[in-house]
């Protein structure tokens, strides 16, 4: 009972609390025994605070019971990744560097927002030192394994938040992307991972990798996505990038892709794909045009930003690491000081220089979106390869921004972007496919992704971890 219990939706745990089919606390304990039974073998969280979990679930229970829920999200258990400031518990962004002993008195705008719907907080979730990779592994947790497959990389930074997902350790989770870092996870471990339109989403403290940087949902279904985006994306005042909006994102899911004009761009005019990938893909094409979609091959037309993006990106670490004393730098990452060694010198012109080739990003893809609704592309040209990697073995270039050419330029260009598994290799690991809309038009990428995934789901197949 607890292992159907633990693979249901949140929006399907809403409903039956609703309904008075299902309580708070059992859904609880149901994800808190996948996580007694599976954390071992993929090191998803980092943090584990059964008394406290529970007790919210408790507190929800007896809400429902007498005043009704306070929020969309009222008893529903939700991982939260362990850079998002969480009132009770450390924030060490898997660095050894942070002091556990806090305090600890303040939410993230993310955070805040869930708490205001009653959530139940599940625990932390495991990242590389400050989010700073595509993988995640560190010197505070060790490596994050895939669910489908523990002896490969769950991908990262939000590798924690994805094979908890996908394990049914819980049905939402919070990741962060600076550069990929939900959509990549998501793309390894079989999850819908969307990166929200820069700003949408409140973030504080500000982020290492500034503008970069966007807070998102982590699930098992699109529907799911849009339910968490609902609660995330309410206004916070220590945040005002974006001016508060109010989206209805579910609402947003109606309407399918018919007559939408897609451009299919299967390598963005630059990256070699692997052929499995590039097949799944196309496949999932195929569906969209025949679900009503116009769809046209088409790159958007720019060349690969890597040079801009790791000067962005590795220079905000490299700022980062000026607030660490250099005594401290041995217990850290040792490629991370590396990378932000090797750009901490970088002159200011030079910064100024890659801000304005992200200025000409985004008015080229901007011009792009004036002809053409969404951008689908695959999420990642590689499927995941070996755990504790930055790289797969071999590889030409030892930085993982070098595989995951499909996500970093909409990093740069703020864009709204989401990844939906799409197929699976022959050695059974998740393949993603990337929904790419304008700026601020976070609801027609999710309504695209819904429509597929609801066409083609793969959302039966748990990895077989949960069968054991």
């Amino acid at each position: 009972m607890n292992d159907a219990i633990a693979d249901l939706t949140a929006t399907a745990l809403v409903q039956q609390y609703r309904s008075g089919a299902l309580s708070p606390v059992e859904a609880t304990e149901a994800a808190l025994e996948r996580i007694r039974r599976l954390n071992g073998a993929v090191n998803a969280f980092c943090l584990i605070d059964e008394e406290t979990t529970l007790a919210e679930a408790r507190r929800s229970e007896e809400r429902y019971r007498t005043t009704g829920p306070m929020g969309e999200l009222d008893g529903v258990p939700v991982a939260i990744k362990d850079v998002f400031m969480t009132r009770g518990w450390a924030n060490l962004k898997g660095s050894k560097t942070v002091d556990p002993a806090g305090p600890w008195k303040d939410d993230a705008p993310a955070v805040a927002s869930l708490r205001r719907h009653g959530f139940v907080p599940l625990g932390k979730t495991t990242t590389p030192e400050l989010g700073w990779k595509g993988v995640t592994d560190c010197p505070c947790y060790g490596v994050t394994g895939n669910p489908f497959d523990p002896s490969k990389t769950a991908g990262g930074s939000s590798g924690g938040s994805a094979s908890a997902v996908a394990l049914g350790m819980g049905p939402l989770a919070l990741g962060t992307d600076a550069g990929g870092s939900s959509r990549i996870p998501a793309g390894f471990s079989g999850i819908v991972g969307h990166k929200p339109t820069q700003g949408r989403v409140p973030i504080w403290p500000a982020s290492p990798f500034g503008q970069l940087a966007h807070p998102g949902p982590m699930t098992w279904t699109v529907e799911d996505a849009a339910l968490l985006m609902n609660v995330i994306a309410e206004p916070d005042a220590r945040d005002t990038t974006l001016p508060p909006t109010r989206t209805d994102y579910i609402k947003a899911l109606e309407g399918g892709v018919k007559e939408l004009r897609i451009a299919f761009s299967p390598d963005l005019g630059f990256v070699r794909v692997d052929s499995e990938i590039a097949a799944a893909v196309a496949g999932a094409v195929a569906v969209l045009e025949a679900l009503g979609a116009d769809v046209e091959v088409a790159d958007p037309g720019f060349s690969d930003p890597r040079e801009a993006f790791d000067l962005l990106f590795f220079g905000g670490a490299a700022n980062a690491l000026r607030a660490i004393p250099e005594e401290r730098h041995p217990e850290m990452d040792p490629c991370l000081v590396e990378a932000a060694n090797a750009v901490k010198n970088t002159s200011m012109l030079d910064y100024l220089a890659a801000m304005n080739e992200r200025a000409a990003l985004i008015e080229r893809t901007s011009r792009f979106h004036q002809r053409y609704d969404l951008l689908v592309t695959p999420t990642l040209p590689i499927p995941a390869f070996t755990a504790g990697l930055e790289v797969p073995e071999g590889w030409h270039d030892p930085r993982w921004p070098s595989w995951t050419p499909f996500t970093y330029p909409f990093n740069m260009t703020g864009q709204p972007a989401c990844s939906v598994p799409c197929g699976f290799t022959s050695g059974g690991l998740p393949i993603g496919l990337q929904f790419v809309g304008p700026r601020h038009a976070d609801g027609l990428v999710l309504r695209a992704a819904h429509a597929y995934q609801q066409a083609a789901p793969l959302t039966g197949r748990r990895p077989d971890l949960c069968q054991g």
